[in-house]
């Protein structure tokens, strides 16, 4: 098959890198002539585990290649996936389909006949019968379709997603498109990975509604833990009781500090602005957002109550910055409305992250980055554990310790036992225990 993906960011290149490791002949397009110019120099325009072998390898092979040359890339494809960006809009914080809709009006002229169109970015519900629209409207003869295929991409763990999904949604009731796209797909068939067909407007939603869920899920383990601590409860053993229930599931019911990144916190609020839209509000997605939103300053207030109520003048260091580990995506992460918290209070913030920092002093730029975790806790009178990255997982806490003036350690990630950090020396506090 031959492939074009429109937009080159998170979701276009990854599964652009992926459909060519299948061994269909890929291009990803972009406008972004110097995000091109570094993508053929396999400088990868974020980071995600093994996306730069991945996307040499194929490189190397033929199959993957990439152009800002929108007209001439998706001639003789089979499939158009559109994969641009679609961020909250400000004023109302639906979904922005301006992006979407100006590369369905640029293909309206440029694919060939037969061509399946393919929604890959989130969009709401009946974006495809716009996009439809647009291309009908410039061009009245051709045939074509417009699919709908969502993405479940979870940053970090990207590739392996896309290799091993647990579903395949497309919605189409178009037979011929949906043959395209099982051919598409057909490479994941040996892993048994099941295709669901849907109408268009049933996959669309699909990818709110799953995205809403989980987030629902996150929040009601956090609200629990907050419970768990008035009534001397654990959150990690209610986790598991609870978890063991397979109509329940154990993922996605871990205590911390609130959910964020690209996904989450867009796609509940565009799902909120498309229920009232239609007059059938969400009242369970709307208190998710809400708690999720207080929660994050909560999170700032337990570090200064766990000082003593007064941080003025204090240093603190913050161990991961990221929205969760294994990249560097800083969008709508919870140390983000951490770090203002502890700054309107009056303290002077040092922080570490693996991969995060370069991004994260973009949006920080009153936090101090340190070279290192211990670095980060010289001198600090607390040090508070944000992103459970896994270089975080087995600190020497003596010698994290004996580095710091004070003896706070706040892990809003549950990662070490109780007694294993007061052994150490910490006045430790966690979530939901």
């Amino acid at each position: 098959m031959k492939i074009a993906m429109i937009g080159s960011g998170y979701v276009g290149l990854v599964s652009g890198a992926c459909f060519a490791d299948f061994g269909h002949e890929v291009v990803c397009v972009d406008k972004d002539a110097g995000k091109i110019d570094r993508l053929n120099a396999n400088i990868m325009p974020i980071y995600e585990p093994g996306l730069d072998a991945l996307v040499k390898t194929n490189v190397d092979a033929g199959r993957l290649s990439f152009s800002t040359d929108e007209l001439r890339s998706v001639k003789g494809c089979d499939a158009v996936f559109i994969a641009v960006g679609t961020p909250s809009r400000r004023g109302d914080g639906h979904a922005d389909l301006s992006y979407v809709y100006a590369a369905a009006e640029e293909l309206a002229s440029a694919i060939d006949p037969r061509t399946v169109v393919v929604t890959k970015s989130t969009v709401p519900v009946g974006t495809g019968d716009e996009v439809e629209r647009i291309i009908r409207e410039t061009n009245p003869q051709l045939e074509f379709a417009v699919v709908s295929n969502p993405e479940f991409l979870r940053e970090g763990a990207a590739i392996g997603d896309f290799k091993r999904p647990d579903r395949i949604v497309v919605g189409s009731d178009v037979e011929w498109a949906r043959d395209v796209m099982r051919a598409v797909y057909r490479p994941l068939f040996l892993n048994e990975s099941p295709l669901l067909f849907t109408s268009r407007r049933s996959s669309e939603l699909i990818k709110y509604a799953a995205n809403a869920f989980l987030a629902t899920k996150i929040t009601f383990i956090n609200e629990m833990a907050d419970l768990c601590e008035k009534l001397g409860a654990n959150v990690q053993d209610v986790s598991r009781g609870i978890g063991l229930d397979n109509r329940i599931g154990s993922k996605f019911l871990h205590a911390g500090p609130g959910y964020g990144g690209s996904c989450f916190p867009k796609d509940t609020l565009a799902l909120l602005k498309t229920a009232q839209d239609h007059e059938t509000p969400v009242r369970i997605v709307e208190a998710v957002v809400q708690a999720n939103d207080l929660r994050k300053r909560a999170m700032g207030r337990k570090i200064i109550t766990a000082l003593g109520g007064d941080v003025r003048g204090m240093k603190i260091a913050l161990l991961g910055l990221t929205f969760k580990p294994n990249t560097d995506d800083m969008r709508d992460a919870p140390s983000i409305a951490i770090v203002q918290t502890l700054i309107d209070a009056g303290a002077i913030v040092h922080a570490h992250d693996p991969e995060g920092m370069e991004e994260a002093a973009k949006i920080l730029p009153d936090v101090i980055m340190a070279s290192s975790a211990y670095d980060a806790a010289q001198d600090a009178h607390a040090v508070a554990l944000i992103t459970e990255w896994d270089a975080y997982r087995a600190l020497d806490l003596k010698k994290l310790h004996a580095a710091m003036a004070g003896d706070v350690l706040v892990d809003l990630r549950n990662i070490y036992r109780t007694e294993e950090a007061q052994a150490a020396g910490f006045n430790y506090v966690s979530v939901g225990r």
